[in-house]
């Protein structure tokens, strides 16, 4: 899978940029998931949390209407007059008992008013209640309803001639203004149905519910009927206290989990407390996170789309460009490729189809050099071959001039035969450097001998230089050069120095004469038409190459051309000159230390 995955430029780009759209839309989708969740869980507590707190207002108002009017009675003269008398007034009973009735028909929420004299006088009430549980829990909180200028009763039942009802009751103790005296007791008992409509009609959610507690945390009302005057600890064990006056917690009820929302009624300490099951964000967050997933999925699907077909319309070109290396054959044209854009991709198209064009001149340049180098060493052959016959001859006479004791015609006739011999050499190319030396001295000995008192020639070569190789028949025709075109055409002596020099990397040879020298437009022509020859070996027909040996003497630019041809463009003739001083040329071959010849 592995060699499968690195052999495909195609295929790492694709992961790559998948892993680099993926992994960021994976993210967003999380994190737009988690956001959306916190979000509507935060804005159903607060909704729920301003329904409790417009719950709480009402009850308040309520909670508010009764003590006021409890303290309007309080101070009502007639009520006082009433407690405060021994002896009941009929008419002052009447009076008092249609006011009373008057307040608590006009609120629905008031189930009863009564009044109860400390004295013997009847008690005053609005409703006739053959059993009440209020009597006990008086005797109960006594101290506190003495201490305290109200006290709300906790929950409680009444009998009535209408039936039970359930009530909670503000309780005030009613006292003479001028004495201070407690003359009776004020009750006002409001019905815990009217109170838990509020609770039931405040837009709740359904499938949670809100109930209602008295300062001692027992439910008045709300929830199950079951629920009704038990601590709200009872009926919820994992309940956390309230340690503030609103606030959202956690329960579970059974094996539903519940989110709760509480709020506290100021100045009475009843509390409102909202559950709602956290199932009702699962299924929101289910929504949302379905939402998010689809939108995840549609996203990633149009990306790896988008991404493959950028890819493919990126990696096409390189897909053929490498198809075309693959199934390229040496020995056929290589083929170009059509460039379809101006970007990165397209410009290596085009330096690839350039490459090509430059591989396919560059064939055609190194058939065409091999071919001239081919010509060259024939015709070297060949003017090796013509003389062979001569050399032959030249060794029979030279046995006969030993055998007659004319030394000097032998030495000049072995110098010849040397010569001749080395010119042929087996037809191989190169040979050391001692040995074209040599070969050279042979041909200065023979012309000195033919040429007495004309010229002086001296050889200065490194040590170290001699037995190295080179190509063989460079140095000769520069020497005859030199005597030719320079020395000869001299009246005085002449001399020509031959010098071979061993540097860090290449061997330098120089042929230095003394002679008539060139005039500056001589110079010229002779190093335009080495120059020619060093631009791609110029000459490339005969009729170029005849124009050559028209212009100058053919062996120096049949050195200088087969010294391009094995050593390359750093190689090649040098030539300088000034008339009547004399002429220099030099060549330099390329040399890499440790290189020997066997």
């Amino acid at each position: 899978m592995r060699r499968w995955f690195t052999k495909s430029l195609n295929r790492k780009l694709s992961l790559l940029i998948l892993f680099a759209v993926i992994l960021p839309l994976v993210s967003l989708g999380f994190v737009s998931y988690g956001i959306a969740t916190s979000v509507t869980e935060d804005k159903a507590k607060s909704a729920g949390l301003t329904t409790l707190r417009q719950i709480s207002d009402k009850l308040n108002f309520v909670i508010q209407d009764v003590e006021n009017m409890s303290m309007f009675l309080i101070g009502q003269k007639d009520i006082q007059n009433y407690l405060s008398s021994e002896e009941g007034d009929v008419n002052s009973y009447s009076l008092i008992v249609g006011t009373l009735w008057n307040l608590s028909s006009s609120k629905k929420y008031i189930a009863n008013i009564t009044i109860a004299p400390r004295n013997n006088n009847p008690m005053l009430s609005t409703t006739t209640i053959t059993k009440s549980g209020l009597t006990p829990l008086i005797q109960q909180y006594d101290k506190a309803i003495q201490s305290a200028p109200k006290w709300w009763s906790p929950l409680y039942e009444i009998q009535t001639t209408d039936g039970p009802k359930k009530v909670i009751s503000l309780v005030r103790p009613i006292r003479d203004f001028s004495t201070f005296k407690t003359l009776g007791t004020l009750s006002f008992s409001l019905d815990q149905k009217e109170l838990a409509s509020y609770l039931t009609t405040a837009g709740w959610e359904t499938s949670g519910f809100v109930v209602m507690l008295d300062s001692e945390n027992q439910i008045i009302a709300g929830g199950d009927p079951s629920w009704q005057m038990r601590d709200i600890a009872d009926v919820f064990p994992g309940m956390n206290p309230f340690s503030s006056a609103s606030g959202v917690s956690n329960v579970l009820q059974g094996l539903t989990p519940y989110t709760v929302l509480y709020n506290t009624l100021p100045g009475i300490g009843w509390k409102l407390v909202g559950l709602i099951p956290t199932e009702i964000y699962q299924k929101q967050n289910r929504f949302v996170l379905n939402v998010t997933a689809v939108t995840v999925v549609i996203a990633l699907l149009i990306a790896m789309g988008l991404v493959l077909y950028f890819l493919r319309w990126v990696t096409n070109p390189l897909m053929k460009l490498t198809k075309s290396l693959k199934d390229l054959n040496p020995d056929e044209a290589t083929p170009t490729i059509e460039v379809k854009s101006t970007d990165e991709i397209g410009l290596l198209v085009h330096s690839y189809n350039k490459l090509s064009e430059r591989i396919g001149r560059l064939k055609e340049q190194v058939q065409l050099n091999e071919a001239m180098k081919k010509e060259a060493d024939i015709l070297a052959l060949q003017a090796q071959i013509n003389p062979h016959f001569l050399y032959n001859t030249l060794s029979s006479i030279h046995w006969i001039a030993l055998m007659n004791q004319d030394r000097q015609i032998a030495e000049m006739v072995g110098a010849l035969s040397d010569f001749l011999r080395f010119s042929l050499n087996k037809g191989e190319e190169f040979c050391l450097v001692q040995q074209e030396v040599a070969h050279a001295q042979n041909y200065a000995y023979i012309q000195a001998i033919r040429f007495p008192d004309q010229f002086e020639i001296e050889f200065f070569f490194d040590p170290e230089l001699l037995q190295l190789p080179m190509l063989k028949l460079l140095l000769q025709p520069l020497i005859e050069n030199s005597m030719i075109h320079g020395i000869q055409k001299k009246k005085a002596k002449g001399h020509i120095y031959v010098h071979g020099e061993l540097r860090e990397s290449e061997m330098k040879f120089v042929v230095e004469d003394t002679g008539i020298g060139m005039d500056e437009l001589k110079l010229r022509e002779i190093q335009a038409v080495l120059t020619a020859a060093s631009q791609e070996l110029g000459l490339r027909n005969a009729a170029d190459r005849e124009a050559v040996r028209t212009v100058t003497s053919y062996g120096l630019v049949n050195v200088h051309r087969r010294l391009l041809l094995h050593y390359g463009q750093q190689s090649g003739l040098t030539v300088d000159s000034t008339q009547g001083a004399g002429t220099r040329i030099a060549f330099t071959i390329p040399y890499e230390r440790g290189e020997q010849t066997t």
